[in-house]
């Protein structure tokens, strides 16, 4: 409202040369809080508005002084100044912080003018106010917006780098060293797609609370985009205090997630860098964390790596991975090697697992631990999959023309191409475009692979078992805790993972877990396959406890067909002489 409308109104409270009821209806039609006091300071008069926003009566502050607004936030020197300036030009405005009859403080917009008489003498002063709480709301919510990352409320990638200059440039006068982790969670896209992005997003916000727990107030964590997130470690004494969190950050997230009743599992890998050491500036040490971090994932699922010189060679690696990888899909140029499974009662050997080699022109031998994990995380795996069927396929048929009987080659098959819709149907295609029969082959599917989405699950297997497939769980009992899905599958192998034969005969523990699941499995009628078996010992140990089948290196490592051929001639010959 304009200056000499409120002067007019507070003149009329003396003089009378309007209506009482006109100047009551303005003053009740202004929006803004309206308060007058006399010389001394003392209110003689307040409007609706200013009760409205203070929650006091009129009767309740007429005759007080204004400090009885007063929050406490402001100094006695910011009113002193207030007050200078007031009589100093005749008004004050700005922002100042008030208290409600409740107790509440809030910030208002004040403005307070001198009202004088002829003569100049100050008969009055008036204060115009507007609540800016509303307003405040707004600015704090949009700042949090452009700060925070909606779905886990920490620090988005913007936030995450104002903070981390700010931190640098008071860090750079003194000896401080800081640790910036790179986390990534390891197949974070496969949830995504096989059980939904509502599940996807429970999942990072249930990642976050675990990260959260384990930092301190001084840490900065943020989410810096898709499943990724970053957390600076400060003012540490030595690296180790980084690895020490990395590998209980690894720890915890590998413990299971509940979402609907169902335990979910997944893993992070970290890489990890140091200020000063690795660089002085926010976006080189992510930089270099982020490199660190897929160096890590090159290694298996829950690990970490600092960074080293070395890295700065793995984008252009990458970059070429992709494009020769692309390639190999394009011209079939995969091979496979088969490892024997051996039959503990007769000695014969009654199937082989089939592993993926590739050799390239420009990147020679590539491991299946660097391109599988790549291909998983780009969808690359689906076409790389259809290939190794596609040649396990040629193989068994070269198999079949050297009179090779009965033999039944497994296939692991990745969780992302099992889960797609059309999985069975690209089988089919394959197998037909052949002319060969699914009775040649065992599917092999992870835990994890067969807990998500149980009723497609238990679809997809009947479809397989229909069709003539045998199928086998891999790499049981790293996890899962749920056993029902032994009694719901039509399952026809357990596969017990090398970690636990590895030391089946000098450590108690393992041997009572091997010992548990074959029996288990014998029960549920199936037979149970232990792959990674290295010794002597460790093959009577597993004859003892009626272990089916053998697989490992005690036997051979994984071969190419042609030498396949020529050690199963061998054994056959072995076996006659043995008996």
């Amino acid at each position: 409202m304009e200056k000499q409308a409120i002067k007019e109104i507070i003149s009329q409270t003396t003089i009378s040369s309007y209506s009482d009821e006109l100047i009551q209806k303005v003053f009740e039609m202004i929006s803004e809080g309206v308060m007058i006091t006399n010389p001394k300071k003392k209110i003689i008069n307040v409007n609706p508005a200013f009760e409205f926003v203070t929650g006091y009566k009129r009767e309740e502050v007429i005759g007080h002084s204004p400090a009885v607004l007063q929050s406490g936030l402001h100094h006695s020197e910011f009113y002193k100044n207030m007050w200078d300036e007031l009589h100093a030009k005749g008004e004050w405005k700005g922002e100042i912080w008030n208290r409600r009859k409740t107790g509440d403080i809030y910030p208002e917009w004040l403005s307070i003018m001198e009202v004088r008489n002829k003569q100049g003498e100050v008969t009055n002063y008036c204060g115009v106010f507007s609540d800016l709480s509303e307003q405040k709301d707004v600015e704090d919510e949009l700042e949090k917006r452009v700060l925070t990352d909606s779905l886990t409320g920490v620090s988005n990638r913007f936030a995450f780098t104002e903070r981390m200059g700010v931190l640098l440039e008071s860090s750079s006068t003194r000896s401080y060293q800081h640790a910036v982790l790179f986390l990534d969670l390891d197949r974070f896209k496969q949830v995504n797609d096989t059980l939904g992005h509502a599940v996807g997003d429970h999942l990072l916000v249930e990642v976050t609370k675990r990260v959260q727990s384990l930092l301190k107030n001084k840490d900065i964590l943020a989410r810096y985009g898709g499943d990724e997130f970053v957390i600076t470690l400060t003012n540490i004494h030595h690296p180790r205090e980084a690895v020490h969190l990395a590998e209980t950050i690894i720890h915890l997230i590998e413990q299971p997630f509940v979402f609907d009743e169902q335990d979910l599992y997944v893993s992070t890998s970290i890489g990890i860098s140091i200020y000063p050491h690795d660089g002085d500036d926010a976006e080189v040490l992510l930089s270099k964390a982020d490199k660190a971090m897929y160096y890590a994932k090159q290694n298996g699922s829950g690990q970490l790596s600092f960074y080293f010189d070395e890295l700065q060679t793995d984008k252009k690696r990458v970059l070429l991975l992709d494009n020769e990888l692309r390639k190999a899909i394009e011209n079939d140029s995969f091979e496979l090697h088969y490892q024997p499974k051996v039959s503990v009662e007769t000695g014969a050997i009654i199937g082989v697992e089939a592993l993926v080699r590739w050799h390239n022109e420009k990147l020679g031998f590539v491991s299946p631990g660097e391109f599988i994990p790549y291909a998983e995380d780009t969808g690359l795996i689906i076409p790389v999959s259809e290939c190794i069927i596609n040649r396990a396929c040629q193989d068994c048929l070269k198999l079949e023309a050297q009179n090779v009987k009965n033999i039944s080659i497994a296939l692991n098959i990745s969780s992302i191409h099992f889960h797609q819709s059309n999985f069975i149907e690209s089988i089919r295609q394959i197998l037909e475009r052949n002319n060969c029969p699914a009775r040649h082959f065992e599917i092999e599917l992870t835990e994890r692979t067969v807990m998500n989405s149980e009723k497609d699950t238990i679809r997809k297997l009947v479809l397989l078992k229909q069709m003539g497939f045998r199928l086998s769980i891999d790499d049981f009992g790293t996890g899962y805790s749920s056993l029902s899905y032994l009694v719901q599958f039509p399952l026809d192998y357990l596969k017990i993972d090398s970690s636990f034969i590895q030391h089946i005969c000098s450590l108690n523990d393992k041997q009572a877990v091997v010992d548990a699941i074959i029996q288990m499995a014998h029960r549920l009628h199936m037979k149970v396959i232990a792959e990674g078996v290295e010794q002597r010992d460790q093959v009577q140990l597993l004859r003892k406890m009626g272990c089916d089948m053998i697989q490992g290196y005690y036997y051979s490592k994984p071969l190419p067909l042609n030498e396949y051929i020529e050690f199963l001639e061998f054994w056959e010959l072995e076996q006659l002489e043995g008996k």
